[in-house]
């Protein structure tokens, strides 16, 4: 479930984002990447990559707090 709501809110901000944090969100999310195929692709550590998608996913959670626009959206859907 996660999964899909983490790509809602990269269709939605991830423009708002850094490439390199919108990529491994990317990569995590909708790829299935584990976090060690990131970090070897990206010459960084596991770790660093933990810290780039938290903090991703931090900022994506805080615009959709403060917007809701995935919300809206969902909400509509479902009406149809």
């Amino acid at each position: 479930m996660k999964n899909v709501e983490i790509g809602y809110l990269l269709d939605f901000y991830g423009s708002f984002l850094t490439e390199r944090q919108r990529g491994f969100l990317s990569y995590h999310y909708n790829d299935d990447y584990s976090l060690a195929e990131i970090g070897e692709s990206e010459g960084i550590s596991r770790q660093g990559v933990h810290d780039a998608l938290k903090r991703g996913e931090a900022a994506l959670y805080d615009m959709e707090e403060r917007l809701g626009l995935v919300k809206r959206y969902l909400s509509v859907v479902n009406e149809l």
